[in-house]
Parts: C-alpha cells; structure tokens; sequence
C-alpha cells in the first residue's frame, strides 16, 4: 500500500485542461518561534502542472495536490542518487587512468552534461509518471 502526499496550494493559471498550482514549500523548521533568526528557516514557492478537464476550478482557488510518495522517490533516484553513483564510479576509474586528481574530477563531473541530457529526451515519459491528482480544498 503507497503513502500518499498532499500539498495545498492555490490556482495561479488555468489553461484549457492544465491547471497551474503555487504551493509554498517550507523547511521542518519554518514554523518555530526563533525562524527570523536562523539561516535554517527555508521558505520557496513551487509551480505545478496538474492536467484536469474540470471546469469548476478558478484562479484563486485553495486546493489540494496529491501524489504518490513513490513519485517522490523516484525522482529522488534521477536527480540526486543516480547522479552521485555516475561521479563515483567514474572518480573511481579514472583516478587510475588520469594524470592527475584535478583532470579526472573534472571528467567525472562532465559525465553528468550526458545524464540529464538523456534525463531530458524522457521528458515525456516521466511527465506522465510524476502526475498529481487535484480536489478542491475544503473550508476550515
């Protein structure tokens, strides 16, 4: 059984059946009483896409997002955890086949211009995998 993951947020564009959501993402630590003080408190604002062909939706409108948490895995893996292994396992080869420690760190961090490059020509594919599901917020 998945997790699920809810944000609310509000309707900052709707265009025809792509309806685009402003969510505030903030730190754990955001809400403590000693935030104005810390560099830890993070604030930043997200814009999703979320496709829908419900009409009642209006800019303004206070909704919820929800996904699956494995999407939130899965996009963990692409961006950080398989990028990290590929400058790893490179560092690691090419320290035995380079002239110095300065040429083979800096081969090893080129070798991820090809990965999101081939990130970008599934663009398509993983829209369709990381899709959030919409519903009205209800009033407090």
């Amino acid at each position: 059984m998945s997790q699920k993951i809810e944000h609310t947020g509000i309707i900052s564009r709707i265009d025809k059946n792509l309806i685009q959501v402003l969510i505030i993402q903030e730190s754990a630590c955001s809400g403590c009483h000693a935030n104005g003080a810390c560099s830890a408190a993070d604030m930043d604002e997200k814009l999703i896409d979320v496709e829908s062909k419900d009409a009642s939706y209006k800019v303004g409108d206070k909704v919820i997002l929800s996904g699956q948490s494995s999407m939130g895995l899965l996009a963990v893996l692409l961006a950080f955890v398989l990028p990290f292994l590929l400058i790893l396992l490179s560092l690691f080869v090419l320290r035995n086949y380079a002239s110095s420690e300065a040429i083979s760190g800096t081969i090893s961090l080129s070798t991820l211009i090809p990965y999101y490059i081939i990130l970008s020509f599934f663009r398509k594919k993983m829209k369709n995998k990381f899709q959030f599901s919409i519903s009205k917020d209800s009033p407090s």
